[in-house]
């Protein structure tokens, strides 16, 4: 199909975009990657009357580590992510959610800030970043702020965005030694949304207990969720078979899935259990390794 008709915009600035964005409001979509907006607009689920296109703003695409976080612009691209030697080797969370969005073609495009931003419970980046500990770095006309990722994500398709604020940076804490993370996720083929995925991050003392936890779950709620009660009891405690099941189930029981398609509540349920499980095991084994 065709989208509606509607007015194009390409600020050259940060500047010139919030200002716009704050005089459009509610009126003005803003065009990144354009992986989920576009299509919204061709099957006119989304008639936006203004497209707000920040593609040619300069310094919005990179990735650098310094000062304790891997800071990542909100234009960096899902293939730059999934090539860059920094976040292979030392954010293994990261690399393989970068590696299950959708296929080749939409990564070459998507952006990370345009996949957060457009906070859709199904998007993969959400959980990581949960798991991560991550913030978000908001600009808008009165200036720049820092958001947690925890309070980020306000609802379904519905973030902590002021009006003309744009998402430009996020940063994720570099990680300790002995941290490691794991991201898994079930589709029903390849480039489909989750079915339900589970972000896992641990960093282990060195006896071999957990110091730091992060499980999150994707698309299985309304929001991400951040599984709380899986996090606390892994804390202090050795992973063997019985902690890592009980981690599991609590996971499992923090998860709000709906029946659809995809399966019953029952069966994405047991899906978080097991998915967390395998996360945490595969987590450990790349925390063991980073001493």
């Amino acid at each position: 199909m065709i989208p509606a008709a509607f007015e194009y915009h390409a600020p050259a600035s940060l500047d010139d975009a919030t200002a716009l964005l704050a005089r459009l409001g509610e009126e003005a979509k803003i065009l990144s990657g354009g992986q989920s907006l576009i299509p919204l607009m061709k099957l006119r689920l989304s008639s936006p009357p203004h497209v707000v296109d920040i593609n040619g703003i300069p310094g919005l695409s990179y990735i650098r580590e310094a000062d304790g976080v891997l800071a990542i612009g909100a234009l960096t691209r899902e293939s730059e992510l999934e090539e860059s030697e920094i976040v292979r080797a030392r954010y293994p969370l990261l690399h393989d959610t970068c590696k299950v969005i959708a296929d080749p073609l939409v990564r070459n495009l998507a952006t990370i800030g345009g996949n957060l931003a457009h906070a859709d419970p199904a998007n993969d980046h959400p959980a990581t970043m949960l798991a991560l500990g991550a913030e978000v770095v908001a600009r808008g006309p009165s200036g720049q702020r820092r958001l947690p990722i925890a309070s980020f994500f306000t609802g379904p398709f519905e973030t902590a965005l002021a009006p003309g604020e744009l998402l430009v940076e996020i940063r994720i804490p570099a990680p300790a030694a002995r941290s490691g993370g794991a991201y898994f996720k079930l589709e029903r083929k390849v480039g489909d949304f989750a079915t339900a995925a589970v972000a896992a991050q641990l960093t282990l003392r060195s006896d071999g207990a957990v110091e730091q936890a992060g499980i999150a779950l994707t698309n299985v709620g309304l929001t991400p969720i951040k599984a709380v009660q899986a996090e606390t009891s892994l804390r202090g405690k050795r992973l063997d078979d019985a902690t890592i099941a009980q981690a599991a189930r609590l996971a499992s029981a923090a998860s709000e899935p709906a029946a659809d398609l995809r399966g019953s509540v029952a069966y994405k349920k047991d899906l978080v259990r097991v998915l967390t499980g395998r996360a945490l095991r595969k987590a450990a084994e790349r925390a063991d390794r980073r001493r």
